[in-house]
């Protein structure tokens, strides 16, 4: 009947609908249940910097990648990306970065995760007590990386002008320790190391102030001697018929001196103020005679000479005695007689030995006895 199925169907279906929504309800249930297994909240740390994230996924790798983070060889990451990730824990990144360190000119990369130039020293183990650094301790290094000079304190020996000093400097270069001691390098000065030598702790730098200067000085000039025959002398014998007049010359020196002291010199220039006079000395050119000359005062001269002198007309005494008879220079120049006896002929010297005679007798001679031979 037409009511009948009506009331059939409704209570057929109404347990169906009831267990239909009961199913319904269960898979809501299971399926949130599942939800909250999934999604983890995370304290998240990357250089520092802490936040707290929702991620799903069951390891690190997998809240790293949820929140697009990339790491590489040079990174951090703790716990390990593999690590499984519970919610609640922590997770820290540290970025790397490069640090460019010039230390005494000596030039070094490293990579670092600090955070701080003061960090990354104590992390690297650089040793950079007391040194100076081109940017703050504080500085921050970012991820792009950083450029650092670190100078240590070096004592060096400075040796300017020939005075030594002990300086303590933070200077890299020979050049950079001149500049800071305001120490100019002039055109002749001599640097013992290039400027752009490394300084070592200990080491002597030496800085010799050149310069060169002009010096003039007026000095003589010898004079030349010329020699001209005579025949008034006998063979052998010599006479200065004229005296040489030396000249005068002014010669300009370039004189270097270093450090204060002269150091050597260069003539430049020579200029003769003066001519010299040349010296003409005559020389004889008459063959002497081979007897001695007679007195002609009935005194035996050619004996006295012949015991005096052995009949030498050019006979020395070291004792200072020359000539035939032996005549001192004194002794000759009084009795009228100039130059040396030796380089008189044998007949003036029997004159001025007559001369002698007349004066003072035979006793002037220690032979004078033979004169009466």
């Amino acid at each position: 009947m037409p009511g009948r199925i009506k009331v059939w169907n409704y209570v057929l279906s109404r347990p169906l609908r009831l267990a239909a929504q009961a199913l319904a309800l269960t898979g809501l249930v299971a399926g949130t249940a599942a939800f909250a297994s999934f999604d983890k909240s995370v304290d998240l740390t990357v250089d520092g910097q802490t936040s707290t994230v929702h991620a799903f996924g069951g390891t690190v790798a997998d809240v790293l990648a949820d929140q697009g983070i990339s790491v590489g060889e040079h990174d951090i990451v703790s716990p390990s990306p593999k690590a499984r990730v519970d919610d609640g824990d922590d997770v820290v990144v540290r970025f790397g970065r490069q640090l460019h360190v010039n230390r005494d000119g000596q030039q070094r990369d490293y990579w670092t995760t600090a955070l701080t130039v003061d960090e990354a020293i104590a992390q690297l183990g650089l040793r950079a007590e007391g040194a100076r650094l081109s940017v703050s301790r504080s500085q921050a290094v970012g991820r792009q990386g950083l450029d650092l000079d670190l100078a240590t304190a070096k004592d060096i020996r400075l040796v300017v002008g020939g005075t030594s000093s002990t300086q303590t400097t933070y200077a890299l270069t020979v050049g950079e320790l001149l500049a800071e001691r305001r120490l100019n390098l002039g055109r002749l000065d001599f640097l013992s190391a290039p400027a752009s030598t490394p300084l070592s702790d200990g080491m002597t730098v030496r800085l010799d102030r050149v310069e060169q200067r002009r010096v003039s000085k007026s000095v003589d000039v010898k004079f030349p001697t010329t020699k001209k025959e005579s025949g008034s002398l006998d063979k052998g014998q010599t006479r200065v018929d004229r005296k040489g007049v030396a000249g005068r010359a002014r010669i300009t020196y370039l004189v270097t001196v270093v450090n204060g002291q002269p150091a050597g010199q260069q003539a430049l220039q020579r200029d003769v103020t003066r001519e010299p006079v040349a010296q003409v000395v005559l020389v004889g050119t008459r063959e002497p005679s081979t007897t001695l000359p007679s007195g002609g005062d009935g005194l035996n001269w050619a004996a006295l000479a012949q015991c005096e002198s052995g009949g030498n007309p050019r006979a020395v005494n070291p004792a200072g005695y020359y000539g035939l008879y032996q005549f001192s220079l004194a002794t000759w120049q009084r009795v009228g007689g100039t130059g040396n006896p030796i380089d008189a002929s044998p007949a003036e010297q029997l004159k001025r030995a007559q001369i002698l005679y007349a004066r003072a007798g035979a006793s002037q001679w220690g032979c004078g006895a033979h004169l009466y031979d």
